[in-house]
């Protein structure tokens, strides 16, 4: 089970995600309580292990930010939301010649889901599901319909690799990936103290339960 731990605002929480076990971090560089600035993440990951994957998080970038946060902070992945550029993903593919990964973010909508799944049906990369709020795309703490996604994807998309997010904490991600059965999970809010902090003993609590057989 591939893990994510998500929305990381210094060293401390980073490095003992890594510890603990994480397959990888996020930083989000969209406006949110987690925010952060490339110089910050740049000092983060360059003391961060070599293998852990870092992701940047995006909302609406452009193509030449995220490639100058890429760079900058030596970034392994980007996860995407919403683009008015629907080529991002493909520019970055072609201009970073595979050695970054691409997580592109569905938001859950029942009637807009099979779709969208339909679209990126052949899609190499992992894709992200998480819920959305009128406020927030992602980080919003509440879960959306795990038995509903898991038939849609079942029906329309049997081989993409889901990544599960939304809503996830210690206490219910065993539940979710039963029903869910993605390849990876991504947890923010369900393993913070506070937004932006992490609280240790749910992070790996998170970890532990997300591996347990």
């Amino acid at each position: 089970m591939w893990i994510k731990i998500c929305g990381n605002t210094n060293l401390e929480d980073a490095r003992f995600a890594a510890e603990c076990g994480a397959d990888a971090v996020g930083f989000v560089f969209a406006p949110s309580p987690r925010q952060v600035e490339a110089d910050q993440v740049r000092q983060i990951t360059q003391e961060l292990p070599t293998e852990l994957e870092k992701y940047g998080v995006f909302v609406d970038a452009g193509f030449d930010e995220i490639v100058s946060a890429v760079e900058t902070c030596g970034l392994t992945g980007v996860q995407l939301h919403r683009s008015a550029d629907e080529r991002i993903p493909f520019r970055l593919r072609q201009h970073f010649a595979g050695r970054i990964s691409i997580l592109q973010v569905l938001n859950y909508k029942a009637l807009e889901f099979e779709q969208q799944l339909k679209e990126l049906s052949q899609n190499e990369d992992p894709i992200l599901v998480d819920s959305s709020t009128a406020r927030a795309v992602g980080g919003t703490g509440t879960s959306f319909d795990w038995h509903g996604a898991r038939s849609t994807l079942q029906r329309t998309a049997p081989n993409l690799r889901l990544v599960a997010a939304g809503g996830l904490a210690p206490e219910n991600v065993k539940q979710a990936i039963q029903i869910l059965q993605p390849w990876g999970v991504d947890v923010v809010s369900g393993v913070e103290s506070k937004p932006g902090k992490k609280d240790p003993r749910r992070v790996q609590a998170f970890i532990e339960n997300s591996r347990e057989d």
